[in-house]
């Protein structure tokens, strides 16, 4: 969900494949080196600003190491340990699918069904698509919607949309593909499948997770939602760059998203999730039937792979292939196959990795947002069981970030240079008439714009954290600066205008590339409400 884990994919998507290089390799034997771990762990903490970290891995049904390192909070100053909660976010997705194998399993759904033989009131943008969509469709983000559609009926959280109204609003989004011809990741439609599951098992999303993964595998610690932890102690606070300067960000309390994005757990708990899934000598029996889990990881949409810079070669696993599965993301890596996921909630980023071939599961939970930090991390471990040596994974990704990060430094810094010039030559009484009144979107409702002393401030009625000033920046297109600075998610705010002069509309996008996605201001088609019809 967050700008940091798209960007660390995106930072390591032209590191698979080299035509030209075959590096030999030759797979561990020698157990982890534990110590090597803490190394690595303790320069990402400094690396990449993290307060703390806490990592886990298995191997052959057996927990080789499960630490925290750093603290959860820089408010209370309190150690990490193995127990510590975070919110897993996208990694919840994982369960949402299986929750689905489990009432395929007991002949009570298909994954070929179509959704409206369970949400009749279920609609697409396109009658078409609302007549083919199928169960396997809601978790493979090929619906034809844009990435991150509809975010911000849930994100950031305070908004009274409720799951109702997000099955409601999916008409209004014109596609930007053809159906499943393209990946674009997706949220909404995994609340959507939260809701088939509801419908079908009698039981909400959160109970039948709760009854059918949490309790058969002892998971005591973890529940589908903040709210719904048993124990909220030992929970870590969520940390961001504000201004320039990490600190506690505010918690995300939203339930609407749990589907997609809710859980909270630790390593210590996913470890018998990932020992489960893994199966082998010493795991846990298994919860899901062995068809199941070969659904759950069999490439559905099939993701681009691409050349590998010469430089980068030798950190390259030499992936031939990438897909996204149900709930999982699918490559080879250097002959094996890899099933991982990402999360990103509001000042934490998560990953879990499994090589099945090897028996071999990677836990990094972090609670700062970067991706690069749990990147870093996993690729180490993960080359210490491929045989691969000598790779300063810290390092690399340091520079690849830094490299990203400078690009999009000089891109904010020429529009707020432009937003300065434009605010010193804007009259110190400036008329607004023609900006003020009631816009409307068919999906996030009313967003007001009005003035406050010589300022115009723009706030959503649906999402009232989504409150900003509009400020002067070329012609009718301003700039809206974010009430709460740890968005980092200023945007451009383009006014149409008539023939007169008066505005009749209202475009939005994010200023900065790395924007969290689900701020989709770009989906936002905001029409000015006629001041007859705003009256009323």
């Amino acid at each position: 969900m967050l700008r940091t884990v798209l960007l660390s994919s995106a930072l390591v998507a032209g590191l698979f494949l080299s035509a030209k290089a075959q590096v030999v390799f030759t797979p561990a034997i020698a157990p982890l080196d534990v110590a090597v771990v803490d190394a690595t762990v303790a320069r990402t903490l400094k690396a990449f600003d993290v307060p703390g970290i806490a990592v886990a891995v298995v191997k052959d049904g057996q927990v080789v190491m499960a630490k925290g390192y750093g603290v959860s909070s820089l408010a209370t100053k309190a150690p990490m340990d193995a127990n510590t909660l975070f919110g897993i976010a996208s990694n919840t997705k994982a369960f949402t699918a299986a929750a689905l194998g489990l009432l395929v399993e007991e002949g009570k759904l298909n994954w070929n069904d179509n959704v409206t033989d369970y949400i009749p009131e279920f609609k697409m943008y396109d009658p078409y698509v609302t007549a083919e969509f199928t169960v396997r469709d809601l978790l493979t983000h090929r619906s034809g919607m844009g990435l991150g559609a509809g975010d911000l009926m849930f994100f950031p959280d305070s908004t009274d949309f409720t799951i109702k109204d997000v099955i409601h609003n999916l008409r209004y989004f014109k596609p930007v593909s053809s159906f499943r011809s393209k990946y674009d990741y997706d949220n909404n439609l995994y609340l959507v499948a939260g809701e088939v599951v509801a419908r079908v098992s009698g039981k909400s999303w959160a109970e039948f997770v709760e009854a059918r993964f949490l309790k058969p595998l002892g998971m005591n610690r973890t529940a589908p939602g903040f709210a719904r932890l048993p124990d909220p102690t030992n929970v870590i606070d969520g940390h961001g760059p504000v201004d320039g300067r990490v600190q506690v960000v505010r918690r995300s309390l939203g339930t609407v998203d749990w589907a997609c994005g809710g859980m909270y757990s630790s390593v210590n708990d996913l470890s018998k999730w990932a020992m489960m899934l893994l199966g082998g000598p010493g795991a846990p029996p298994s919860l899901l039937k062995p068809q199941t889990q070969w659904q759950l990881w069999s490439p559905q949409t099939i993701l681009p792979v691409g050349p590998v810079p010469a430089a980068y070669v030798p950190f390259s696993y030499n992936t031939h292939f990438s897909a996204y599965g149900l709930g999982w993301f699918l490559r080879d890596v250097r002959g094996y196959k890899e099933v991982s996921h990402t999360g990103g909630q509001v000042g934490m980023v998560t990953k879990m990795t499994l090589l099945p071939e090897l028996h071999l599961g990677i836990i990094v939970l972090t609670n700062q947002e970067s991706g690069a930090a749990f990147t870093a991390i996993t690729n180490t471990i993960e080359d210490h069981y491929l045989g691969m040596t000598g790779l300063d994974r810290v390092k690399f990704m340091a520079d690849l970030t830094a490299a990203s990060k400078s690009g999009d430094d000089k891109t904010t810094t020429e529009v707020w240079k432009q937003v300065a010039t434009a605010q010193k030559a804007a009259s110190k009484r400036p008329d607004f008439k023609a900006f003020v009144g009631r816009y409307h979107d068919a999906w996030l409702g009313d967003v007001n714009i009005y003035a406050q002393g010589p300022q115009l401030w723009l706030k959503a009625q649906r999402s009232p954290r989504l409150v900003g000033q509009l400020m002067p920046y070329r012609g009718s297109t301003y700039v809206v600066r974010w009430k709460e600075r740890s968005f980092n998610a200023d945007a451009f705010a383009a006014f149409a205008l008539d023939e007169k002069g008066q505005a009749t509309g209202l475009k939005m996008k994010a200023i900065s590339g790395l924007t969290d996605f689900s701020y989709d201001f770009h989906d936002l088609d905001l029409q000015r409400v006629p001041e007859t019809a705003a009256a009323q």
